[in-house]
């Protein structure tokens, strides 16, 4: 994807999270209680969990509300019962969207996720109609700014670690492993001090759709906005070109 600067795009996600600092700490605090139930409460025999407090430090969670959430998912057999729920459909012109749901309550969310496709004149579709556009990988973004590590160097030791791919961005590297890679990739950057921007696991659209048209474009944020204000939406993906 030459001549996007993906790093511009995680900064443009993060300013907004930024001003919705309360939104995503539900969504690590969610992740917290289902990495904890599903591996313990121990970072050192929990990668999932160990995952997710890497990614709540990099959103500037208190070290407290984090050892809190694990403190309280261990202690608490009646905590909150969530399940991942993933809706597929199409925005304006086409335009395919992925959305990643954790959630208490089946019949709101789904009820919720329809609403903002179809006030954005978009539409749900059935389970896997969109999915098959886009790839899941681990993705791992080094802000030039931060990184000291000569990029040659840094491509040695993310291959080494096993990653899949390695690219030299305007702005940023960026670095593809398979995602049941990613845990063990991302700690041995970790280990050899890299600092990440972002690191998670994605889902990578193969191709990328221009959308022009004013009117569609401001539907398919509507739609957008809508899934954003919702405590139970983890992720929105899309295919559009930003």
């Amino acid at each position: 994807m030459s001549g996007h600067s993906k790093f511009a795009n995680i900064k443009h996600k993060k300013e907004k999270n930024d001003a919705k600092k309360g939104k995503i700490f539900t969504i690590i605090g969610r992740e917290i209680v289902i990495a904890v139930k599903e591996g313990g409460p121990d970072p050192a025999n929990n990668s999932k969990l160990r995952d997710v407090i890497a990614k709540a430090k990099s959103n500037n969670m208190p070290n407290d509300t984090i050892e809190r959430g694990i403190k309280k998912a261990a202690g608490d057999a009646n905590a909150d019962n969530y399940e991942y729920i993933t809706y597929e459909g199409y925005g304006p012109n086409g335009i395919a969207i992925i959305v990643e749901t954790l959630t208490d309550n089946k019949n709101r969310t789904a009820a919720d996720v329809r609403s903002a496709f179809t006030k954005g004149q978009g539409s749900i579709g059935t389970p896997g109609c969109v999915s098959f556009m886009f790839d899941k990988k681990g993705q791992i973004i080094v802000d030039k700014e931060e990184c000291e590590i000569d990029g040659d160097d840094l491509m040695m030791i993310a291959l080494d670690a096993g990653a899949e791919d390695f690219s030299d961005e305007e702005d940023c590297y960026e670095i593809i492993t398979d995602p049941g890679d990613f845990s063990a990739i991302r700690e041995a950057l970790e280990k050899e001090g890299v600092p990440m921007a972002d690191a998670d696991v994605t889902m990578i659209p193969q191709t990328y759709v221009e959308l022009t048209d004013e009117a569609a474009l401001k539907s398919l944020q509507k739609t957008l906005d809508l899934l954003d204000d919702n405590d139970d939406v983890q992720y929105v993906y899309t295919n559009l070109d930003e």
